[in-house]
């Protein structure tokens, strides 16, 4: 104690359950900006979850529901959710048993890739569900397999 003193420096106890303690001198206040700089520098590197949206009508052509399915995989094999809203317009909010089926139909053709996070859910016109990615891991992988692919064509 009487050393921190003398040097202006305070006495920090690194492990208090080893024998005998292990203290350090150490400025604190410069210790703990320090520490708050290293946390903000990794947050800025952090990419946060992004959610993304795929939207369609209830009587969506063949190939264009396929579209949109290959869409919504790039963006699950980019790591990001994906909702997928159906939009009703008009005459077809009388039947949204089609925009379920469509629903049912999208998520079948995703289920390798995507877990379903919350099902079909009806918010006014909209049939919307959220598809997570099931592994972020493989995800990136494949992603950069596609790439590399895509550049030797």
């Amino acid at each position: 104690m009487t050393v921190a003193r003398e040097r202006g420096v305070d006495l920090v106890e690194v492990d208090p359950h080893s024998s005998p303690p292990v203290c350090r001198l150490l400025d604190y206040g410069k210790w703990k900006y320090q520490q708050s700089k290293k946390e903000r520098d990794a947050q800025k590197h952090q990419k946060g979850l992004l959610l993304r949206e795929v939207r369609m009508r209830p009587h969506i052509s063949e190939h264009d529901l396929e579209r949109k399915v290959q869409l919504a995989e790039r963006l699950l094999r980019e790591g990001d959710k994906v909702k997928v809203t159906v939009r009703f317009r008009g005459r077809e909010m009388a039947h949204p048993e089609t925009g379920q089926a469509l629903l049912q139909r999208f998520c079948g053709q995703l289920k390798e890739l995507a877990a379903v996070d919350r099902g079909a859910n009806m918010q006014g016109r909209f049939l919307t569900a959220i598809l997570a990615p099931t592994n972020k891991k493989v995800a990136k992988v494949a992603k950069e397999t596609g790439e590399k692919e895509v550049g030797q064509t």
